[in-house]
C-alpha cells in the first residue's frame, strides 16, 4: 500500500513572550518532521532549537537512499529507520554543545526535540525532553512519547500524581535535552502507518495549556490541518499563552491511483526560524 502525507506546521510566539525560541521544519520528499523547543539566556534558546531542525533535516538530505551514516551504538530491537534518527538526533546535540562553546551568551543552552520519519507504510519516532509526539487514529489521541522533566518522572515513580504534576512548580526542569551532556540518550520507537492517522509534534507550549481531549476535538472538527494548528494555538493563547506555541500534524493517506501513476508534485519543504 502507498501512501501520501499532508502536512501543516505553524509556531507561534504566544500572550508573554518577546521572542520564539521554537524552531520546526520537514521535508515532505524524505519523510522527515522535527519540533524543537530552545532553552536557554538571550536568543541561545533559539539558536539552539534552530541547529536542533537544522542539523536532523540535513542528516536525511545528505545520507542519500537508504544510506544512513550511524552516531553511536544502534539502538537493539528498532528498526533501521528508528536508529537513523537517534543517530541525527545524536549528532545534532554535539551540534549544540559545539556551538555553545565557542560563543559567548551561548553557554548552557538547550533544546527539547521530536521527530518522525516516515518510510512508505511506516514510521519512527525520535524525541529527547518535553515536547510531545501524538497519534490520532480511529477518534482517540496517544501520546507517543514519555516526557523527559523532572515530574513526569517523579509521576512514573509513584512520588507525584499527574494531577499534582500538572500544577507543579518543577514543571518546566528537564532532565534530558540536547546540549545538556556530551551524549544524549534518545527515545525511539516504530510504528505501521495507517490511511487516516494524524500526528501531531507539539512544544509544551500547547500541551500544558491544552488537555489531550481537547486537542483531539479541535483537530477533528477543523476543516483542514491549517485550521486544526490555528485552533491548537488559539486554545493555548486562551490559557494564557505564557509559552511559545509550535505544532506540525501530519496526516497519513492511501495515495491516489493517479499520484501513484503520475507522481505526487513537487515535494513540500518547509522551515520556521524566528
Amino acid at each position: 500500500m502507498s501512501l501520501s502525507i499532508e502536512v501543516s506546521g505553524k509556531s507561534d510566539v504566544g500572550c508573554v513572550r518577546t521572542n520564539n525560541e521554537d524552531n520546526f521544519g520537514y521535508d515532505t520528499q524524505l519523510g522527515i518532521f522535527v519540533v524543537c523547543d530552545g532553552m536557554g539566556g538571550q536568543a541561545a534558546g533559539e539558536v539552539a532549537s534552530k541547529i536542533g531542525v537544522d542539523i536532523v533535516l540535513d542528516y536525511f538530505r545528505q545520507a542519500g537512499k537508504g544510506k544512513y551514516l550511524p552516531v553511536g551504538e544502534p539502538i537493539e530491537g528498532f528498526s533501521e529507520r528508528a536508529n537513523a534518527l537517534a543517530s541525527a538526533i545524536r549528532k545534532a546535540n554535539s551540534e549544540v554543545i559545539k556551538v555553545a562553546s565557542e560563543g559567548t551568551g551561548k553557554t548552557g543552552m538547550g533544546s527539547t526535540i521530536v521527530a518522525v520519519l516516515v518510510r512508505e507504510n511506516f514510521l519512527s519516532v525520535g524525541h529527547v525532553g518535553d515536547s510531545r509526539i501524538y497519534l490520532i487514529r480511529a477518534g482517540n489521541i496517544q501520546q507517543l512519547t514519555n516526557d523527559h522533566s523532572l515530574v513526569m518522572e517523579q509521576v512514573r515513580r509513584g512520588l507525584m500524581t499527574m494531577e499534582e504534576a500538572e500544577v507543579s512548580h518543577m514543571q518546566n526542569i528537564i532532565i534530558r535535552a540536547l546540549g545538556s551532556e556530551a551524549t544524549v540518550d534518545v527515545d525511539v520507537d516504530d510504528m505501521v502507518a495507517l490511511p487516516g492517522d494524524i500526528l501531531l509534534l507539539a512544544s509544551d507550549g500547547l500541551t500544558k495549556h491544552v488537555k489531550d481531549a481537547k486537542m483531539l476535538e479541535l483537530v477533528k472538527s477543523a476543516p483542514s490541518l491549517d485550521a486544526a494548528n490555528d485552533a491548537l494555538i488559539q486554545a493555548a493563547k486562551e490559557h494564557g499563552g505564557d509559552d511559545n506555541i509550535t505544532c506540525i500534524l501530519i496526516r497519513v493517506a492511501e495515495m491516489s491511483w493517479f499520484k501513484r501513476w503520475f507522481g505526487g508534485g513537487q515535494p513540500v519543504k518547509r522551515q520556521n526560524s524566528m
